[in-house]
């Protein structure tokens, strides 16, 4: 049985068993939408992230009493074809002397070899913030100890990372503590050295962070920010990351909220993104066939709330599958057909 045909009879069942589960929303490019959880050990939920293994889905996301307290920790639930499991705590921000700082903006990654990867921040706030990565060998299911990122090096900063034909790890990473500003950083064993490029962009001209990764193919990449002055900023490599251009807007408007994007497997590419320059009451996607003209394709959400924060994926069976913060409280799963879009 196909993915797209299993998450479409676990739609039915799920809908005849649990009217709590989110309605489904009118297009039928929708195979499936659901919270990943319905209860939960902490009121607050954000930042999810979401990977394919060989044993099925894995999503993360930081949850506790609000965003930035100190009990606030990474939160991981599996798919095993039919459900999720219930939510597991997988670090903190518990240091050695016994305090406690939160934990931020989980990122889960698969690479082609080895073991999955989850990168995250802990620190009082994202000024002050240093990265972590931990590893698991068994699919997202026990994971090692965390391991601090050199000194300078954030990781992945909220979005998927991509992995170059040599094996090497890209990531768009993003600092905060003398205005915004985006870097890229790569390596080829996560847990060793890494290195970092030149800042993307200066502060002054353009407030940007949190780099989504679309690749071009051919040494081609594009960068999709969020920015402060209510616009997507976009910046192009041709060689692989290691230099960029000029930052520059684009016409997708961001009411300085995250965003993400995939290249899919038939060459076009998807972004994820809130439609609006103020509010996150909207999420959307749009689709382009050159990164740079996009057209706007399903309208996820559109009511009073916060839909914020998407990671998005298309997983081996052709499906693409979204996560987001819904109303800070749950965290909300979306399947589509792309063949629909």
């Amino acid at each position: 049985m196909t993915y797209l045909l299993c998450w479409a009879v676990v739609t039915l069942m799920v809908t005849s068993q649990d009217q709590t589960t989110p309605a489904r929303a009118h297009h039928a490019a929708i195979v499936q939408s659901e919270f990943i959880y319905e209860h939960a050990p902490f009121p607050s939920a954000h930042a999810s992230t979401i990977v394919e293994t060989s044993k099925g889905l894995v999503a993360a996301w930081f949850g506790g009493s609000e965003e930035g307290a100190p009990d606030v920790g990474i939160w991981l639930s599996r798919h095993d074809g039919r459900a999720w499991s219930p939510p597991v705590e997988v670090a903190d921000g518990i240091q050695p002397d016994g305090t406690r700082h939160p934990s931020w903006n989980p990122v889960l990654f698969q690479p082609s070899k080895g073991a999955l990867l989850l990168f995250y921040k802990v620190g009082p706030s994202p000024e002050q913030w240093w990265g972590l990565v931990k590893e698991s060998k068994d699919h997202g299911r026990t994971w090692s100890d965390a391991k601090r990122l050199p000194d300078g090096i954030l990781g992945p900063i909220r979005a998927k990372p991509i992995q170059l034909a040599d094996g090497t790890i890209l990531a768009g990473s993003s600092t905060e503590h003398k205005g915004w500003v985006v870097h890229m950083e790569w390596t080829k064993d996560p847990l060793g050295a890494w290195a970092k490029s030149d800042p993307v962009n200066k502060a002054e001209d353009w407030d940007a962070i949190q780099p989504t990764l679309l690749d071009h193919g051919q040494g081609r990449i594009q960068i999709l920010c969020r920015s402060k002055q209510g616009v997507v900023t976009q910046a192009w490599s041709e060689d692989e990351g290691r230099s960029w251009s000029p930052m520059t807007k684009m016409s997708l408007p961001n009411p300085n909220a995250g965003i993400d994007g995939v290249r899919l497997a038939d060459g076009r590419f998807l972004l994820v993104y809130n439609p609006t320059r103020r509010g996150r009451h909207q999420l959307q996607l749009a689709m382009s066939r050159d990164g740079r003209s996009w057209t706007p394709t399903v309208m996820l959400e559109n009511e009073p709330g916060e839909f914020s924060y998407p990671a998005m994926i298309q997983t081996s069976d052709g499906s693409v599958h979204v996560t987001y913060t819904w109303k800070r409280e749950r965290i909300r799963h979306t399947v589509l057909d792309v063949s629909k879009l």
